[in-house]
């Protein structure tokens, strides 16, 4: 068996980044929307500044994908934009909209965080496994942001 490298990724690596590439751009244009959502200028800061890490990890796992003859995933998914529509709705019917943003980002986070948990389980010891490690430990730092900012919020 061939030692794989970032220039010689297995399909099921290829994959794998593909999927997380489809999350970070999804994450990216739901932050964006909640970001348009919000009142509050320092959450709608803090989503703009999570949708650009998310842009940014897109892009690397991207060029991973590109080295190896590929072309990355850029588009939302069909599931992303219904995140938008549920988050719109939900913000709608609450008092409190700053709450409703909040807590329908951080279930958003959750399902970042899960799908990179996913991966790494299931791609242990990768080419890129620093990599994904590092953009864990990011999603892991805005998850709980957002988490801490929707409580300090509750009514």
């Amino acid at each position: 068996m061939a030692i794989e490298t970032t220039y010689d990724l297995s399909q099921d690596t290829i994959h794998a980044l593909q999927e997380l590439i489809q999350v970070n751009v999804d994450s990216r244009d739901n932050l964006r929307y909640a970001a348009e959502k919000t009142e509050d200028m320092n959450i709608s800061g803090l989503f703009l500044r999570v949708a650009e890490e998310r842009e940014a990890q897109a892009d690397e796992l991207g060029r991973f994908v590109t080295l190896n003859a590929e072309t990355p995933k850029r588009e939302g998914s069909f599931y992303a934009s219904f995140q938008r529509t549920m988050l719109a709705a939900r913000e709608a019917l609450s008092s409190n909209n700053a709450y409703a943003v909040l807590a329908e980002a951080e279930r958003c986070e959750d399902q970042i965080k899960a799908a990179y948990e996913r991966q790494l389980k299931k791609h242990p010891g990768t080419a890129v496994n620093d990599v994904l490690n590092a953009q864990y430990a990011r999603i892991l730092t805005s998850h709980d942001h957002v988490r801490d900012l929707r409580d300090s919020y509750k009514e």
